[in-house]
Parts: structure tokens; C-alpha cells; sequence
């Protein structure tokens, strides 16, 4: 890409940004890319086909004589695609985060700061990420801050991040993450960043979620329902949909069993059908100790 000249890969990386993962891979073919830009632009196809599911595509698809940035992802494909595949996986990252030739990849580190932050290892994650270097890295680290409850932290990244590009999608996307964290004022702050998204781009589930979390953090359920409600039919088994329908419909007085099911069966893993497994086990005990 010539020095200050546009960016070919601009409407594709807002795209995968803002969830719009079929849009990225159908508008994947573009013409004359640089070498580097054609890796970039495979890596983004690729992790839009893990975020829609299709994981064995990504796996079948990258051979063992694809660049770094791709074999990474491919990682990311056979650590989210099955558990037995968790252990060899994280052993070939830590090795080829230790090798001097290929280690320093921000591909490679970003999707170290994604499999770590899956784990819960946030500190392991921020090994990784914490140099920065991309506004990607910049954008995981607020995320992960985020996540260590360190919204002080996860500011400092998102000035870096302003100081950048204060307009970059990702800049905008972090400053709604980081005022959904402070809460209060900050709520509003966040609802009109995900307003703005929904009238300049394509409107996709992550969109509509940002915008009804806002809602229910406002108090407007009715708004955030209906919000929620057209991201289910956008699609039906995004985990943070069902998550959020069911917040929402305990808070609305309304059944939220079934959208509870279609989570547990599509992500057993998720955090809310562990928290309500655990609510349910904890209620079994003391049944059976009142019994």
C-alpha cells in the first residue's frame, strides 16, 4: 500500500469490525493488493468464516506453506472448533511465540491475546498484546482490561488508540466498551457511538446488541427487547443475542427458559449457562438439605 495513499482494505476491516462477516467475505476480491495487504485480507476472510462458525473450512482451506499471520489463524480455527484440540494448540502457539523469526507477528500475538483471553489467562494474554503496534492490539487490550475489571488500564489504551486515529472504527468501538464499563453518564455516551455505527454501516447483530445493552443499562427494556429481537433474526444463534434476550426478559417479567436452551446447546461454555448451572446445583443442595 503506497505511503498516505487509500487504504484498499478499509471497507473490509470495518466490515469484520462491525460483524458484518458475510459482507467481508463477499467483498473479499480486490484488485492489485500488495503481497502484505493479500495476506491481511485472507486473515480477515478467514476469521470472518471462524466468527460464522466454520471453523473446518479455515482448517481444510491453510496449508503448512501459508504465511504467519495465516497459520495463526488457523490456530484460532482448531482452538475454538474443539476442546481435545485446546492443549496441542496452545503448545504450538507458545512455541512459535518463542521463536525469534516469526514471535513479534501481530497477527501471531493478537490471536495469542484471543486464545488467552478464551482461557482466562489475561496475563499471559497481555504478555502478548501489551506492546501494541496495531490498532487491533490496542482495541484486545481494552478488552482484556476490561475483563481484569481495570477500566484505568483499559483508558490509557484508548487514549493511545484516540491519539492515533480518533475516528478509526475500532477507536469508536472501545470508547463504547470503556463507557459500558463506567456506566452512569457514560451509558448515553456509548448508546449514541452504536446509534452513529447503525446509520453509516450495515446493520449487524454486534451493532443491535451494543445499542440494547445500552438500553437495558438505561432502563428501556421494551427498546432493548425489540432491538434484540431483529438481531435473533439476523442471527439466531449468536451467544451475546440469546445472553442479552434472556437479561432482558427476566427484567420484563417475560419466560427467558428457552432462549436459555438455544444457548446451552449452541455454547455450553458460556458464561451465563455456567452461572446458571450453578445457581441450579446450588438450589438442588438445598433442597435436599431442607428435604
Amino acid at each position: 500500500m503506497a505511503a498516505g495513499g487509500p487504504d484498499p482494505l478499509f471497507g473490509l476491516r470495518n466490515s469484520f469490525y462491525l460483524g458484518a462477516y458475510q459482507a467481508a467475505i463477499n467483498n473479499s476480491d480486490i484488485p492489485n493488493l500488495s503481497a502484505e495487504d493479500a495476506v491481511e485480507r485472507d486473515s480477515l476472510v478467514y476469521r470472518s468464516y471462524i466468527a460464522l462458525g466454520s471453523y473446518q473450512l479455515v482448517i481444510n482451506e491453510i496449508d503448512s506453506s501459508a504465511a504467519t499471520p495465516l497459520q495463526a489463524v488457523k490456530l484460532l480455527a482448531l482452538y475454538l472448533s474443539s476442546p481435545d484440540n485446546k492443549e496441542t494448540t496452545i503448545s504450538s502457539l507458545q512455541e512459535w511465540l518463542g521463536d525469534p523469526a516469526i514471535g513479534n507477528n501481530p497477527i501471531l500475538r493478537l490471536i495469542a491475546g484471543i486464545i488467552f483471553m478464551h482461557e482466562q489467562d489475561f496475563n499471559e494474554a497481555l504478555k502478548h498484546t501489551n506492546a501494541g503496534g496495531t490498532m487491533d492490539l490496542h482495541a484486545l487490550n481494552v478488552q482484556i482490561f476490561l475483563k481484569m475489571h481495570r477500566s484505568d488500564y483499559a483508558e490509557k489504551q484508548l487514549r493511545i488508540m484516540q491519539q492515533i486515529d480518533e475516528d478509526h472504527t475500532l477507536t469508536q468501538l472501545a470508547n463504547a466498551w470503556l463507557n459500558l464499563a463506567v456506566g452512569g453518564s457514560k451509558i448515553q455516551e456509548a448508546y449514541l457511538i452504536f446509534q452513529d455505527f447503525s446509520e453509516k454501516y450495515q446493520m449487524t447483530s454486534l451493532i443491535l446488541n451494543g445499542k440494547a445493552i445500552c438500553c437495558m443499562h438505561m432502563g428501556t427494556f421494551d427498546e432493548a427487547e425489540s432491538l434484540l429481537l431483529e438481531a435473533l433474526n439476523k442471527d439466531a444463534k449468536d451467544p451475546e443475542t440469546l445472553a442479552n434476550l434472556v437479561v432482558c426478559s427476566l427484567h420484563l417479567g417475560k419466560p427467558s427458559s428457552r432462549y436459555l436452551s438455544q444457548l446451552t446447546l449452541s455454547h455450553p461454555d458460556h458464561i451465563l449457562v455456567k452461572r446458571a448451572k450453578t445457581a441450579e446445583e446450588s438450589f438442588d443442595r438445598a433442597v435436599q438439605m431442607n428435604a
